[in-house]
């Protein structure tokens, strides 16, 4: 372990800061602006982790390039139409499915050991278990029972007709994560307990093409090819995630060839940034401006008295000229949100409450509410309390502290003063927003799969609580019965005409109650080296390093 330690601190210093790797073009250096808080797939719901897990973690399904759902570790996508997944009664007399999951037989952790149906036993039994702080986009709990056919067939009972039948996640490898949850006093330990964390290096946390053979907490980490990987040959001997948090200095970097390109889904350079490199260096590189379903947005404190009044909420959004701000700061490429759901989701509807720039129908919502400006403009209730409120995003990210400071100035406009306080990335992530412990706003950017159910941000059910050792992503706390039934429904109506009208129900609940300040859609800017090929820009959460052994440099 010694020898291996040192090599891997070796590998380290040898990338740190060196131009020169970029030139071999047998290393692919990416430079992000987070470093994730963990590395286990299925813990904390973070852009940065899943990007980098993806070049070693392969769900069984994922959505392509043209939005198509596919298999990665599975032989067949199970349809109904080709009898992979079936309906079926359940003891009760409701209906279910029995879904047939065949997982390619050639797979492999990266220590060699083969990718089994153990290994999906495992991260079903563990999902099951609330305490595991598991916050997967797909839950593993759909399932009630798995029957094993064999060492590479499954078939799982799920106890309704879920629309999401055939779209599962990683799976955990059981040789090497049983024997930890086997010592655990309590399956909520696990969160810290994982080799994820203890001893990320470990070969056989990896069944994709490349694994991960350097870490240095915060800075960056180091992968190398899969040996046991039995798909496409990965084209780079190394890459290199580096983390450089302000994006300005990563734009920095960038220019110098001390890292080869920047991560295209949220986590690398700002959209500004990359429209002023395009006009600066318009040959350097290849630039892509994809149309993505990343929701950039403000959440909301539940618990916060003065936010818990609806109609200053509706006055935050009244007050707040974003389309202004899209057009001076995103050359209009980004579109103004009325909701979670994007124009180009099939499910999206225009018939909701929107809330477009009014300073003065703002300042009447707040008058009604009981704010009137004082004698420093800003407003006061009938206390005497001044209506101030906290605003936190992540520091470094220089856009976002921008967009912060027109959203200070625009709010003071019209009586509400906010304070900025900002944290570091991995804190936001990893503590505040999962806690709440934020006390007034917090803005960040979140991606989501395509057609994928709001349980996880919206279902009272996915509250991060001590309970579920804070595993779900409804980081408001939003809690309302019609749309947690809208959320069961959507998730078992099969018929797409009905779906619309469901999900249309859940964007008015959504725009009436104003949980969450909508701010925009991305346009994610890609930014990679001419002699890069292969990479495809997918615009929703499987992104593209998913399908990175067909990077190549040529």
């Amino acid at each position: 372990m010694r020898l291996r330690a040192a090599l891997a601190a070796t590998t380290i210093l040898a990338f740190a800061g060196v131009a020169g790797v970029a030139q071999a073009k047998d290393d692919l250096v990416i430079g992000v602006s987070q470093f994730p808080s963990s590395l286990n797939p299925n813990i904390d719901s973070e852009v940065v982790k899943l990007y980098i897990n993806d070049f070693g973690i392969r769900p069984i399904t994922a959505f392509d390039k043209d939005w198509k759902n596919s298999c990665l570790l599975c032989t067949q996508l199970p349809t109904l139409e080709n009898g992979l997944a079936k309906l079926e009664d359940q003891p009760d007399g409701k209906a279910g499915m029995a879904v047939t999951i065949k997982l390619k037989p050639d797979l492999k952790w990266g220590d060699g050991i083969p990718v089994t149906t153990k290994d999906l036993m495992f991260t079903w039994k563990l999902g099951l278990d609330p305490a595991s702080g598991f916050s997967n986009n797909h839950p593993w709990n759909r399932a009630t029972r798995i029957d094993v056919v064999d060492e590479h067939t499954a078939v799982l009972h799920l106890s309704s007709v879920t629309v999401s039948y055939n779209e599962w996640d990683q799976l955990l490898p059981e040789h090497i994560e049983a024997p930890v949850v086997a010592k655990l006093a309590n399956v909520g330990d696990y969160i810290k307990q994982t080799t994820f964390t203890r001893a990320p290096l470990t070969p056989g946390l990896y069944d994709g093409p490349y694994m991960i053979t350097a870490y240095q907490s915060g800075s960056q980490i180091v992968m190398e090819p899969n040996p046991n990987w039995a798909g496409e040959k990965p084209g780079f001997k190394h890459i290199v995630i580096k983390t450089i948090e302000n994006t300005s200095a990563l734009q920095a970097n960038l220019l110098s060839g001390d890292v080869d390109m920047v991560a295209g889904e949220g986590i690398g350079l700002t959209i500004d940034l990359a429209l002023a490199l395009r006009k600066q260096q318009p040959a350097k590189f290849d630039y892509e401006f994809k149309p993505s379903l990343t929701y950039e947005h403000i959440d909301i404190q539940s618990g916060n008295p003065i936010l818990a009044d609806v109609r200053v909420r509706r006055a935050l959004l009244y007050a707040a000229d974003r389309q202004t701000m899209v057009n001076r700061l995103f050359e209009g490429l980004q579109p103004v949100a009325a909701t979670w759901v994007n124009p180009l989701d099939p499910n999206y509807t225009k018939d909701t409450a929107t809330y477009p720039y009014d300073a003065a129908k703002a300042k009447a919502l707040l008058a009604e509410a009981g704010w009137k400006p004082g004698g420093d403009g800003i407003c006061r209730n009938d206390k005497g309390e001044r209506l101030s409120i906290e605003l936190t995003t992540t520091a470094g990210n220089r856009l976002r502290e921008l967009q912060e400071q027109v959203l200070q100035s625009q709010w003071k406009a019209a009586c509400i003063d906010t304070v900025i306080r900002n944290e570091p990335a991995r804190t936001l992530f990893g503590e505040t927003l999962k806690k709440r412990v934020y006390p007034g706003l917090a803005m960040y950017g979140w991606s989501s799969g395509v057609g994928e159910s709001p349980r996880r941000t919206l279902g009272s059910s996915d509250i991060p609580t001590a309970a579920n050792n804070y595993g779900g992503s409804n980081y408001i706390a939003f809690k309302d019965d019609v749309m947690d039934a809208d959320i069961t429904k959507a998730a078992s109506e099969l018929d797409p005409a009905k779906q619309k009208v469901i999900w249309a129900e859940m964007q008015k609940i959504y725009a009436d109650q104003v949980p969450v300040l909508p701010l925009f859609f991305r346009a994610e800017p890609h930014i990679v080296p001419k002699w890069l090929k292969g990479y495809t820009p997918t615009g929703h959460g499987d992104f593209s390093p998913l399908w990175a052994e067909n990077w190549k440099s040529g």
